[in-house]
């Protein structure tokens, strides 16, 4: 027998596109983040990300109407027509993110814009909705994920251990903040801090904030040919790493890409001068123009 599936069955199923573990949902809360226009950013973390994961930011924040759509399913605000699609200029068009989320946690959001006397605070149990409320906190917005995959335990069991879960989240925050220099991001496990970078004028000093101090070797690069601009930094001769997590990242309009043609470009320029085995450090930003 052929049956249309009922909505929160619809909203798990979606939810696993979205959500593959903890790291993708401090990803894409980061990605909210700066998206909106935050400087500041704090990641609290439990049990890998898997008992709580709760970002804060003092971004624009949402009015009340907007807080209670964006846990809607295909609400946004980046897209109008399909043609948006090519010109998007934002992290991401969260056109699944929030509700995928929420359907598969205990998820609250608070938000409040600068201009505005009381925030909102939207609540939400595996997808269902408890209610939208006033809400007195700060400016901006911080949204808590609770016990994830509750709902899904096949999912759940699945996730890997504290510390590797833990170690995915940190890269995932790792890879957005690297060639943001401006932004002051702080990420805590079990209430200790495990990465704190304050915002600086250097990019070099963020570096080393995130990658360690062999990347105050590295070389600043900035160069322009036609409509393409890359700027970032590369290794000199001797400074590399045994794995190309933590020494390589690579970004297109700021965000960050996985790019066989990039990696084959990078590899091919350090040919005979890293040994065999080892990755240099390389962070580099391309910049195109959104309609190339």
């Amino acid at each position: 027998m052929i049956r249309i599936l009922e909505d929160n069955v619809i909203n798990r199923i979606a939810a696993g596109e979205v959500v593959e573990r903890p790291a993708a949902v401090v990803k894409e809360l980061v990605e909210n983040s700066l998206d909106a226009g935050a400087t500041e950013v704090q990641v609290s973390l439990r049990a890998g990300g898997t008992e709580l994961i709760q970002v804060v930011d003092n971004g624009t924040g949402m009015r009340r109407q907007d807080a209670a759509l964006c846990v809607e399913r295909h609400a946004t605000s980046k897209i109008r027509s399909f043609e948006d699609l090519e010109l998007a200029g934002t992290l991401g068009f969260r056109g699944e993110a929030l509700p995928s989320i929420s359907s598969v946690s205990r998820f609250s959001l608070s938000t409040r814009r600068r201009e505005d006397e009381v925030g909102t605070l939207v609540e939400m149990d595996g997808g269902r909705l408890l209610g939208v409320r006033d809400d007195g906190g700060p400016p901006g917005t911080r949204i808590t994920v609770r016990t994830l995959f509750f709902n899904v335990p096949a999912r759940r069991k699945f996730l890997r251990t504290v510390s590797t879960e833990l170690a995915h989240c940190l890269e995932a925050v790792r890879r957005q903040v690297l060639m943001r220099p401006e932004l002051d991001i702080e990420v805590r496990h079990d209430g200790r801090t495990l990465l704190r970078s304050p915002r600086t004028e250097d990019p070099r000093a963020r570096l080393v904030d995130i990658l360690g101090n062999d990347a105050a070797e590295l070389i600043p690069v900035d160069f322009v040919e036609d409509e393409l601009r890359c700027l970032g930094f590369i290794a000199p001769v001797g400074v590399h790493r045994n794995s190309a997590l933590g020494a390589s990242y690579h970004h297109v309009n700021g965000r960050f890409v996985r790019d066989p043609l990039l990696r084959r470009a990078i590899a091919e320029a350090y040919r005979g001068l890293v040994p065999k085995g080892r990755h240099p450090m390389v962070v580099l930003d391309v910049r195109i123009p959104r309609d190339a």
